[in-house]
């Protein structure tokens, strides 16, 4: 492991910090959460640029790896302070944990579900799982990364698409899909939606309301960070189809990109979004700075950027005219 590569051990400083509010001042947990995503949005804008493609593949695995058990401790946890809690803890516990599950957790889970080694996949089942989410694992490998920046894949937004007309297309069509695609090669994905189904029904049935509310809570929020995220990297592009119907290869034009050291060492380089999709076995610290399309900061900036249509289609817009590749626009 470079020196460099250190970086990235930043993303086990976040859950080790909200255990730490958890278990000591549960009502600071929002408050934590939220000043860590506006200091990294801060950030962005005046730090840009990060090394280049990193060291050791296999080094850099155990910082996913190691984050496997401290998201289950930490979601354990949760359900543990938010049992007697104040509702307003209770919500505020639950938009940390999701602030966390949902850029650390569903972002690590996303690498180690492109590992060959089974026993990676397995822990991204875990992190998807937790988030009640377990469909991603079927539909992101198999679906999206077949039919990215395309009009058939529900993950991709279209041009004058808002964020709020995309979230419901992208998560019915994305676990319709997902579905469909289990159905052709059994996947482990009744087994994980047993499981969620089983925490809630548990929940339920002992009458633990405010454990179960975090749980969804944090569930939610996750997911949102998830496909907001979807939604920024391929807004608006498009691949073309020939005449005999084949979809041009994905291209360096086909996402969005944003090099911002601190955002980057945080998700694991997936900023670099050309490059993974282009060699989606490529270990995260190995990904390269592309220069295709740029977002105007990174992805904690772009997240609050997307939740204000106006402002993100005056932003993005002119972005996207100078592609030329701005994709139909959306129905």
């Amino acid at each position: 492991m470079r020196v460099s590569d250190l970086r990235f051990l930043l993303g086990l400083l976040l859950p080790a910090g909200l255990m730490f509010n958890m278990l000591v001042h549960p009502d600071q947990a929002a408050m934590g959460a939220f000043i860590i995503w506006i200091g990294v949005a801060l950030l962005d804008l005046v730090w840009r640029g990060s090394p280049g493609p990193g060291g050791s593949s296999e080094a850099m695995l155990w910082i996913l790896r190691l984050y496997v058990p401290l998201q289950v401790a930490l979601l354990a946890i949760g359900l543990v302070v938010t049992a007697h809690a104040d509702w307003p803890i209770v919500l505020g516990v639950a938009y940390g944990a999701g602030f966390v599950t949902g850029a650390q957790g569903i972002t690590y889970a996303h690498e180690l579900g492109h590992s060959k080694r089974k026993a990676d996949r397995v822990l991204a089942w875990i992190l998807m799982t937790t988030v009640n989410y377990p469909q991603f694992m079927v539909e992101h490998y198999r679906g999206h990364h077949v039919r990215a920046a395309t009009h058939d894949d529900p993950a991709s937004s279209r041009l004058g698409e808002s964020l709020w007309r995309f979230l419901p297309r992208t998560v019915i069509g994305s676990t319709r899909h997902a579905w469909e695609l289990h159905r052709q090669r059994a996947t482990a994905l009744p087994w994980a939606w047993a499981f969620n189904i089983a925490v809630i029904a548990v929940l339920a049935a002992l009458g633990e309301w405010k454990s179960l509310v975090f749980w969804l809570g944090q569930s939610a929020f996750a997911v949102w960070l998830l496909e907001t995220v979807n939604y920024i990297e391929h807004y608006g592009l498009s691949r073309t189809t020939t005449a005999d119907g084949q979809r041009e290869p994905f291209g360096v034009m086909h996402a969005w990109n944003a090099d911002h050291i601190v955002s980057n060492s945080l998700l694991a380089n997936l900023q670099r979004h050309s490059d993974h999709h282009m060699h989606a076995w490529k270990p995260y610290a190995q990904l390269e700075p592309l220069p295709g399309p740029q977002l105007p900061t990174g992805y904690a900036g772009c997240l609050l950027l997307a939740s204000i249509p106006p402002l993100w289609f005056r932003l993005m817009h002119p972005k996207l005219a100078s592609t030329a590749l701005a994709a139909p626009a959306s129905p």
